[in-house]
């Protein structure tokens, strides 16, 4: 599924438009990036999500978490 289709049904689901549930996406992962008091789990999930900058974009922690998770369940 592409990532416009992601934003779309999410939307869809929601009664939100896409650049709604972007910017709504990308503001929680700014949060819980810039966040001081973070969890031991926090600070190793946060390190080993694939981005180009310091937060990922949405895009960017998608991909990553699905990439993740395709590896685990080809691994069993």
């Amino acid at each position: 599924m592409s990532m416009r289709n992601i934003y779309r049904k999410i939307a869809k689901e929601h009664g939100v438009t896409v650049p709604e549930v972007k910017r709504e996406m990308q503001a929680t992962i700014d949060y819980v990036y810039k966040k001081i008091d973070k969890s031991e789990s926090e600070k190793i999930m946060q390190k080993v999500i694939h981005r180009k900058g310091g937060i990922p974009t949405t895009e960017e922690f998608i991909k990553s978490l699905a990439h993740k998770i395709e590896n685990k369940y080809r691994s069993t």
